[in-house]
């Protein structure tokens, strides 16, 4: 195993992020084959460099940008993914969508339930505009220096929910569902977006049976993870807002109080359960 060898990356998210990590940093950087066997992966975590083991608790503490050479994407592949990754690979389809395609969200609010009954035409349909989505972006700005801050929507308080729930008890995606509808109703709070693309999104997540409050997860928990985010700057924590379905503004500031205020309210907050659509 030298130079010239190659790691192929055959898994989800854990297992390309660990071998990018590796691929990344052993001999200062090896050949990097990317097949992601997840939509979560194929549309999200393959594609763009980021690498990264979690450390002390704290999600991706550790990483290295490192671009794969190929990623191959086959939905086949799908076919014996656990309905609940399923549904857990949607949130960064969602997210996509809600950043900056309008013509997607319009497509999963219409085509959902075949989406769940994964069938081939609409899986090959949102993989590709996500995935295409998602490089453009990273070809603008692969360090995350502008641009591609945007992509981080849902994961600033999504990374923190992960963490304080317990690493594992929520897949990623479900956490990120989460951090999406947080985000949002700090955007609403600030005058960014209006209540009813608030309700939009938070619907489709639903539909999608993906949470949108966190259950059982300690706020005070949740604000210490918070305070270790890589986004926080003097002290304060920035977070993309939204403002419309297929559009964000880059990280803003999210004020200390505000942000206590909206966590104070989950904690009130009865708790609510997703309603799964069933694949008919």
């Amino acid at each position: 195993f030298d130079r010239s060898s190659t790691i192929i990356a055959l898994g989800g998210g854990v297992i390309g992020d660990l071998a990018g990590f590796v691929a990344a940093t052993y001999m200062r950087g090896i050949r990097l084959i990317q097949i992601p066997t997840t939509l979560l992966a194929m549309v999200d975590s393959s594609i763009g460099g980021k690498t990264g083991v979690n450390h002390t608790g704290v999600k991706n503490l550790i990483g290295a940008f490192y671009q794969p050479s190929v990623v191959v994407a086959d939905v086949r592949l799908l076919g014996t993914l656990p309905d609940r990754e399923l549904r857990s690979g949607l949130a960064e389809v969602i997210k996509t969508a809600v950043i900056g395609d309008t013509v997607l969200f319009e497509y999963l609010e219409r085509h959902l339930s075949a989406i769940l009954r994964r069938e081939t035409e609409p899986l090959i349909e949102v993989i590709a505009r996500c995935a295409a989505f998602k490089a453009r972006v990273v070809e603008s700005d692969e360090r995350e220096q502008d641009e591609r801050r945007i992509l981080n929507y849902g994961h600033t308080i999504g990374h923190a929910v992960e963490a304080a729930s317990g690493l594992g008890r929520l897949t990623h995606g479900e956490a990120i569902s989460i951090g999406m509808a947080l985000e949002a109703n700090i955007a609403q709070r600030l005058g960014s977006v209006d209540p009813a693309t608030v309700e939009r999104q938070n619907g489709l997540l639903s539909r999608a049976g993906l949470p949108v409050a966190p259950r059982g997860v300690n706020r005070r928990a949740l604000w210490r993870a918070l305070a270790l985010d890589k986004k926080r700057f003097d002290g304060v924590l920035r977070a993309p807002l939204l403002v419309g379905i297929g559009e964000v503004r880059r990280e803003q500031k999210v004020p200390n109080a505000l942000l206590q205020e909206v966590l104070r309210g989950v904690s009130r907050a009865r708790r609510l359960r997703a309603k799964p659509q069933p694949a008919r």
